[in-house]
């Protein structure tokens, strides 16, 4: 899923020169606890709880999520996004023959939402999805304000998941191509 995206874009990085991927290493884990933190923390502050339960919460929910993730999809990336040398969010995907690439998650940080990251993202991963001749599968938050995205982008409903969409874009070029993407590395399983 993608952030929200907010006032808090800076104008630094309206369009940063290079957007990139690392795989993520065991040394970004607290990096990644904290993107998936300002994903939700909105939602948990609201709930009369405690920062320290919040707190608590999140670091639960973020553990068996990452677990859960790593688990269900073996062979997926886990990658760092980065904006220049700064890194910005995590990008998680999976490609499959036959399957598809299944966006796993996609979240900025609250700062570099709303700046064209996330579009530049998604293009660079759709692009070499229709290369390889995959359709992308992602699952999007009901209410998530990044839909609107994902339907100019083409995708289109094909189920839902609980609080959550399920969206498919068949493997069809833009009209224009997408910018590359340096550090992209699809591993496609048979």
């Amino acid at each position: 899923m993608i952030g929200t995206p907010g006032s808090g874009a800076t104008a630094v990085l309206d369009r940063p020169a290079v957007v990139s991927l690392r795989a993520s290493t065991a040394a970004d884990r607290e990096f990644l606890r904290a993107v998936f933190f300002s994903t939700r923390i909105d939602e948990f502050a609201a709930s009369g709880l405690s920062a320290g339960e919040v707190e608590a919460l999140l670091a639960q929910q973020f553990d068996m999520q990452d677990s859960y993730y790593r688990r269900h999809y073996p062979a997926g990336r886990f990658d760092v996004v980065m904006a220049g040398e700064t890194a910005v969010g995590r990008l998680y995907h999976d490609w499959q023959r036959g399957r598809g690439l299944n966006v796993i998650d996609i979240a900025l940080l609250p700062d570099h939402r709303g700046a064209g990251i996330g579009t530049r993202l998604m293009r660079a991963l759709v692009g070499q999805a229709v290369q390889a001749g995959l359709a992308v599968n992602l699952y999007v938050e009901v209410n998530n304000p990044v839909q609107s995205l994902y339907r100019r982008m083409g995708f289109v409903k094909c189920g839902e998941n609980g609080i959550y969409e399920s969206l498919r874009r068949e493997a069809v070029p833009f009209d224009s191509p997408a910018e590359p993407l340096p550090g992209l590395q699809p591993s496609i399983v048979e």
